[in-house]
């Protein structure tokens, strides 16, 4: 039987992720509290969200053989989460701050069939060039920065901002694709075509 994938993101990016490696998938927007808990580290956070998306997810809409894929991504620089902007000077606060710098993008991707979960956390380190208060304006204005984490999306405009990373280059477009892939597997879904008979023997 060939498990059924739900989405537990209303991320357009990661829909876009997930049909990038040709899996059919249906999207369920989870409704939780994405509140930090006092003293909670920022590796402890993003774990803990992307295990409360699935297991939200799992319990309203999965039947037996539903695989839930969730995730949650953020910013962390000098210990302190960016996430996403509340206005322009809270846009342009974030991207000043990052500015010049290397900061850290974090995802908890959580894979939940039934009652088993598995979490794997990804992190890459993104520098961004110096950027003015001119630049940051003008990004702002073309609308990206408004629903990323961080005030920025890479994936778009934001390219611009970044001088280099180190690391999975969708982990910080929101879905790291080699761990979810490998999620994935360990539940029975295969991101590759398949392979017949045939096909073997013609190696």
């Amino acid at each position: 039987m060939v498990s059924h994938i739900i989405l537990a993101s209303g991320s357009p990016r990661r829909a876009e992720l997930l049909s990038q490696v040709g899996l059919d998938y249906t999207v369920v927007v989870p409704d939780v509290d994405e509140s930090a808990h006092d003293g909670e580290s920022p590796r402890n956070f993003v774990s803990r969200m992307s295990r409360e998306k699935a297991f939200k997810v799992a319990g309203l809409a999965a039947t037996g053989g539903d695989v839930v894929v969730a995730a949650d991504t953020i910013v962390v620089i000098e210990g302190d989460i960016l996430g996403k902007p509340k206005d322009r000077s809270d846009a342009i606060s974030m991207l000043l701050r990052l500015s010049g710098r290397s900061h850290r993008v974090m995802t908890s991707v959580a894979v939940q069939k039934k009652d088993r979960l598995e979490t794997e956390l990804v992190e890459t380190i993104v520098r961004f060039r110096t950027l003015n208060l001119d630049e940051c304006s003008r990004y702002w204005l073309s609308g990206e920065a408004k629903d990323k984490a961080g005030a920025y999306g890479i994936q778009g405009l934001g390219a611009i901002l970044v001088e280099s990373i180190k690391g999975s280059y969708s982990n910080v477009v929101g879905l790291p694709l080699a761990e979810t892939a490998s999620l994935l597997l360990e539940f029975g879904v295969q991101c590759l075509p398949p392979i017949t008979d045939e096909e073997l023997k013609l190696d």
